[in-house]
């Protein structure tokens, strides 16, 4: 996921998709405990579009007020 297609998007979309990721995460996170897990490496690649877009969240929210 690119910040540039995150920037576009509204705070409430962005929302949405950080309810999903953290969803997702949990179950990769579940996955791996229950040695499920084929791609370790999509539990960071999942982290960091949550970092990314509570990054955004954020910027946008400081540019309103």
């Amino acid at each position: 996921m690119k910040a540039k297609e995150l920037v576009e998007q509204t705070v409430d979309e962005l929302r949405v998709k950080e309810r999903d990721l953290n969803e997702q995460l949990f179950q990769l996170r579940f996955q791996a405990a229950t040695a499920q897990l084929e791609k370790p490496a999509k539990i960071r690649q999942v982290r960091r579009d949550l970092a990314r877009i509570k990054t955004v969240i954020r910027k946008k929210e400081l540019a309103t007020n």
